[in-house]
């Protein structure tokens, strides 16, 4: 069914709302962009005319389709080579959608969608829909075809294993900068001793390469095990440049709204190190270097202003 131009319009206004959904949902921009454009299939197919809530309409087939999404990607990830980390993407990304409330940042923080890998696909629907997006319970229900009380449990049992036992720090732009100035210091002074006083005792570091470039899939456990690990991946070598194509220059940035490292050849993002922060320190050290997951970053990079230039290369 032929849709008219104002139908069109009507699901423009939609997308970056549904693209923010399908993100936190999939862990993925490029997965969130395909489920997107699923939905205005989707649309363009219906009658339009007869859906009386159109929004609702929309979250609810893009909200359906993610699921079936996170159920398949269970079975594939089985066969991913190495550990399988979400995307992430960096400051001023409409895809990372609203974040006007403190549960709406902290959704979309890197940790948290690390965390969301750990639900049920419902966990994470209702945990997103709620936490992110505010929806009321008796809306989630009608789009997940549950109860509202079953809605209601579900969301607690999320917010239960996101928690998991730690509070974590907003952390202003200014602040990010200074945190990751201080532990690239520390990484690449080639001792662990200043690393082990950022980390907290129980910090964990993973990677994840996609079978495309080495990483860590099994994490570091430990201060002075994470420790040893970062002072030999910030310490220069030939091997290095040679397997990331050059030189990298690295950069403080944000990411997910929280401190992160860009590693640059060319201009090209080469990897993404976000840095899980609490009261107590530094708790995980994350890395994306799979390229497949740096395409969109490394746009948004490319047309942005850097400032003072990188902070150190390796």
């Amino acid at each position: 069914m032929a849709l008219l131009m104002s139908d069109v319009d009507r699901f423009e206004a939609a997308r970056p709302r549904l693209e923010a959904i399908a993100y936190r949902l999939l862990g993925s921009a490029g997965d969130a962009e395909d489920a997107v454009q699923e939905t205005f299939l989707r649309w363009q197919a219906a009658d339009v005319g007869r859906i009386e809530v159109p929004e609702a309409w929309l979250t609810k087939v893009l909200t359906n389709y993610c699921l079936n999404q996170l159920t398949s990607a269970r079975a594939r990830r089985e066969t991913y080579v190495g550990r399988w980390l979400p995307e992430p993407l960096l400051e001023g990304d409409p895809m990372l959608g609203p974040a006007d409330t403190a549960a709406q940042r902290e959704s979309v923080s890197y940790a948290v969608l690390v965390l969301l890998e750990r639900l049920t696909p419902n966990e994470r629907a209702v945990y997103v829909l709620r936490e992110a997006f505010d929806y009321p319970h008796r809306e989630i229900a009608e789009i997940l075809d549950v109860s509202e009380a079953a809605s209601q449990q579900i969301h607690h049992r999320a917010k239960k294993h996101i928690a998991d036992g730690r509070v974590r720090t907003e952390i202003d732009g200014a602040a990010a900068r200074r945190i990751v100035e201080e532990f690239l210091s520390a990484a690449t002074s080639g001792r662990t001793e200043p690393l082990v006083r950022l980390l907290t005792q129980d910090a964990v570091a993973v990677g994840d390469g996609g079978g495309k470039v080495p990483a860590r899939a099994k994490a570091f456990e430990g201060a002075l095990a994470v420790a040893t690990f970062l002072r030999g991946l910030f310490k220069p070598g030939t091997a290095k440049r040679a397997i990331l194509g050059g030189t990298p220059e690295i950069y403080a940035t944000t990411a997910n709204g929280g401190p992160a490292i860009a590693a640059v050849v060319d201009g090209r993002l080469v990897g993404i190190t976000c840095l899980d922060v609490t009261a107590d320190g530094i708790v995980a050290v994350t890395s994306q270097v799979n390229p497949d997951k740096l395409v969109r970053a490394t746009e948004r990079w490319a047309a942005a202003d850097h400032g003072e230039g990188p902070l150190h290369t390796l």
